[in-house]
């Protein structure tokens, strides 16, 4: 063996040897590294409840600032999807979980979010006492809130809607459910997932100012972040700092496009078993330094040993402890009995709230309120057509060409992430100069900031429409009208739907913000249960809070169920007639 200085040389296998990609990547992991390590320690610094946090409007602070919320969104989205894949699994898998799991998410959907702040915050804060640790977890679940729902659904969508000859397949190869779920299933479901998680990454700035801006105990918590230094510049009326705020959100945008989301894509189409998969075949710069470094490279093999090994363990430990078996399906009696126990769980939380609101508010409130409810679904029910006619066939014509697809993103990401508050002072002052009517005028800010969820679904939705699909229709001479009956629309009606009940549930949410508008002095109200919920909280009334939270939580759950969920129904029906 040959020597130097008298030790042996070992020779490296190849791919241990670093490249030149890898002087590209090593800067750019230890930079990440770096810079999350700072913002955990910034996260965890010691605070006192009592103790004021400034916000400087200095534009030299914002990248510091947008540090601390991208670390914050981060960590929500890491969340969300710990979240959304074991929730959406078993509300797909089982029909008895199902019911109560997918109303659940209704609900949660239509919660505001200031209302999941304003009950969580002060036991995050009870779980780190003496650290700003528990204010930033308040924020980070708050955001949560935001993401997670839109993931849950379209995950829960793909899972429901796996084709059947997959499924075949699986069991011709004898796939355990746990293989079956992760070579299979998810893989089906991740390029509309990863859509919607750019989706809910770019709605997660529309709630930022209300997930930074915490109050507890009467006093106000500005946490360091884009979110709090907005809100402090509309409070000073500094258009010029609303500004730089707004440009430096679309470099964190465009850097997070980049850096995640395009490669994330481009990674994404290797799931498609389409010949038209090809033509999507554009790498992004960053997708090739992970490719062709070194160290991308042995970490990707560890984790994939690591995956081999628990996968193995995991199928290995299913066969040992529950022996393959028939499993036979819960008798009619069963699903009887279990339909009855949850209509009575129901009925007896049903029955709490009214005795609750009817300690304070009178039976013709009540009624009333149903009828703001109305109002507002009216509302909701008009702009989501309207949205619908509008970004149905742009999303169909953006996911048709891939080229344009990938210039449009970006900016359909900015577009989505606009604050959309930022929107309502110049709503005040347009209403006012022209006299309009605020019943009318008021109601497309409720889906200023959701229209997107459609857009993105439908593009996702048409990407995915398979080559031999349009070859066919090619080849018939399918044309207009017929070739949107008969190809287009059947195609993306699944991720229609997921767009829709999502869009749907965020103009519910907004309703309370759009409902009463505010700048300066002047104060704009529309009639509806969004301003009826603001009214009373602001009041801080619980009561007629509760009434007016629980209205919202029905009308939801009551479109969902009769509209949406048969929808949904229809669009798997039909995909297994396919």
């Amino acid at each position: 063996m040959e020597q130097r200085w008298g030790l042996p040389l070992i020779a490296w296998p190849s791919r241990l040897r670093p490249n030149l990609w890898d002087l590209a990547a090593l800067p750019l992991v230890l930079g990440a590294l770096a810079l999350v390590a700072w913002g955990g320690m910034a996260m965890g610094a010691h605070y006192q409840l009592g103790e004021p946090l400034s916000i400087s409007l200095d534009p030299w602070r914002l990248p510091e600032y947008a540090l601390r919320t991208v670390l914050r969104m981060a960590a929500a989205l890491v969340v969300s999807l710990a979240f959304s894949f074991p929730y959406a699994a078993l509300a797909a898998k089982s029909r008895q979980a199902e019911k109560i799991l997918i109303p659940v998410l209704d609900i949660l959907q239509s919660v505001p979010v200031l209302g999941f702040l304003s009950i969580t915050v002060t036991g995050f804060i009870a779980l780190f006492p003496g650290r700003l640790l528990g204010v930033e977890c308040a924020a980070i679940f708050a955001i949560f809130t935001s993401q997670a729902w839109n993931m849950t659904f379209s995950l829960y969508q793909s899972l429901r809607t796996v084709p059947v000859e997959l499924t075949e397949a699986a069991r011709m190869y004898h796939l355990s459910a746990w293989q079956r779920f992760w070579r299979l299933e998810v893989p089906h479901g991740v390029p509309p997932l990863i859509w919607n998680m750019m989706m809910s990454v770019s709605a997660g700035w529309f709630f930022v100012v209300a997930s930074e801006a915490i109050t507890v105990s009467g006093q106000s918590i500005l946490l360091p972040g884009i979110g709090s230094y907005i809100a402090t510049a509309i409070d000073q009326r500094d258009l010029g700092a609303i500004g730089y705020a707004l440009l430096v959100m679309l470099v964190v945008i465009l850097l997070y496009d980049q850096l995640l989301f395009r490669p994330l894509l481009a990674w994404s189409r290797k799931f498609r078993s389409d010949a038209d998969a090809e033509e999507y075949d554009v790498r992004p710069w960053f997708l090739l330094v992970m490719q062709r470094a070194r160290f991308f490279d042995l970490l990707q093999s560890t984790v994939l040993a690591l995956n081999r090994s628990l996968d193995r363990a995991i199928v290995a430990g299913s066969r040992h402890w529950m022996p393959a078996r028939e499993t036979q399906p819960p008798s009619a009696a069963a699903i009887r009995l279990f339909d009855l126990g949850l209509l009575a769980v129901a009925s007896a939380a049903v029955v709490w709230l009214v005795a609750f609101v009817r300690q304070d508010v009178s039976a013709d409130e009540i009624g009333w309120v149903v009828l703001l409810g109305a109002l507002t679904a009216l509302r909701v029910v008009i702009l989501i057509a309207l949205a619908s006619l509008i970004w149905v066939p742009i999303g169909v014509s953006i996911g048709l060409r891939p080229q344009i697809a990938e210039r449009v993103q970006p900016i359909v990401q900015f577009l989505s992430a606009f604050p959309a508050n930022l929107l309502f002072p110049a709503a005040v002052v347009l209403i006012l100069r022209f006299d309009l009517n605020p019943e009318i005028w008021l109601s497309p800010l409720m889906i200023l900031g959701t229209q997107w969820y459609i857009l993105f679904n439908v593009i996702a939705g048409t990407a995915a429409l398979p080559a031999e699909l349009k070859l066919v229709a090619s080849n018939l001479g399918v044309r207009r009208w017929l070739w949107w009956r008969r190809i287009m629309l059947p195609a993306i009606f699944p991720a229609y739907v997921t767009g829709a009940v999502t869009a749907a549930g965020g103009s519910w949410n907004a309703s309370i913000v759009a409902e009463v508008v505010q700048w300066g002095d002047t104060t704009l109200h529309a009639t509806g249960i969004g301003a009826y919920i603001a009214e009373y909280t602001a009041a801080g009334d619980p009561a007629r809070i509760a009434l007016g939270i629980g209205v919202l939580c029905l009308y939801v759950i009551a479109f969902n169920r009769l509209l949406w969920h048969r929808l949904y129904e229809l669009s798997i029906e039909r995909l297994r007639l396919d």
